[in-house]
């Protein structure tokens, strides 16, 4: 059995619904999972993608802020959700295969835009989602569990356009990639994406004020794709769909692909 999963910050899913089409129509992978959708669970657009074959939604939603979904051709499952940080945001939601492989979709909190939670509350909230992320993975080790989202950090040096002027910017800062470093150990995770393509920079996410986003190159790979230690050597054929950045009114974040042979 072959799989194949795209991970997208689509920064609202029912203003970008036509783009989701778009994917689901070219690109047709069996699973996609959406963040940042900024609407409650009855209001998304499910019936624009049961046409092209996803019949299948697993979701957590709010009004104007946050929100997870994923979308499948395969019969799912829920299997439930986290508040880390009890911050009271949809940001997790995990899905059930019927081969038993778990789901979970999540969307860290960005963390504002001073690396520090003295002055700064909502990076303080990011520190203290990851640490719970971690302890939540230590307290049960993720078996048979493919994990995907915007985790809005990029952790590695060529994961930034800049390495050296990204230091204290947040996504980039040490002390970030530290706390996303055990959070991954502690889950025992792959991360999938380098693990495919281990050399050379790679991004997901290029800013809306950049005024050509392309030809500055400025981005960052915030997206990711993690397998649990018993799934890490299923994946292959990773990448990243770069051309939906330039799409019509895209979202500022591009699709990461992966297949998995069960």
């Amino acid at each position: 059995m072959s799989i194949t999963l795209a991970t997208w910050n689509i920064n609202s899913v029912r203003l970008r619904a036509p783009l989701v089409c778009k994917l689901l129509q070219e690109e047709a992978p069996d699973i996609v999972c959406l963040q940042e959708c900024k609407s409650p669970v009855d209001k998304i657009p499910a019936g624009m993608f049961e046409p092209y074959g996803y019949r299948y939604m697993v979701a957590r939603g709010q009004k104007g802020y946050n929100g997870v979904a994923i979308l499948s051709k395969l019969p799912l499952e829920d299997a439930g959700d986290m508040d880390f940080a009890g911050l009271g945001h949809a940001r997790h939601v995990a899905a059930r295969l019927e081969n038993g492989v778990v789901i979970h979709n999540f969307y860290v909190p960005a963390g504002g835009d001073k690396p520090d939670r003295e002055v700064n509350e909502k990076f303080g909230q990011k520190l203290d989602y990851l640490t719970e992320m971690r302890d939540w993975f230590r307290d049960g080790r993720p078996e048979k569990s493919i994990l995907v989202g915007d985790l809005n950090i990029a952790p590695r040096e060529d994961d930034v356009w800049s390495h050296k002027q990204l230091l204290r910017v947040v996504s980039h800062t040490p002390m970030e990639v530290a706390h996303l470093g055990d959070a991954q150990e502690a889950g025992g995770w792959t991360d999938v994406t380098r693990a495919d393509i281990p050399d050379g920079q790679l991004y997901s996410w290029w800013s809306y004020r950049s005024p050509d986003w392309d030809a500055a190159d400025k981005g960052r790979r915030l997206d990711h794709v993690w397998a649990s230690s018993d799934l890490k050597n299923a994946a292959h054929s990773s990448r990243v769909l770069r051309a939906a950045r330039g799409w019509e009114k895209p979202s500022d974040h591009a699709p990461v692909f992966a297949t998995f042979d069960f």
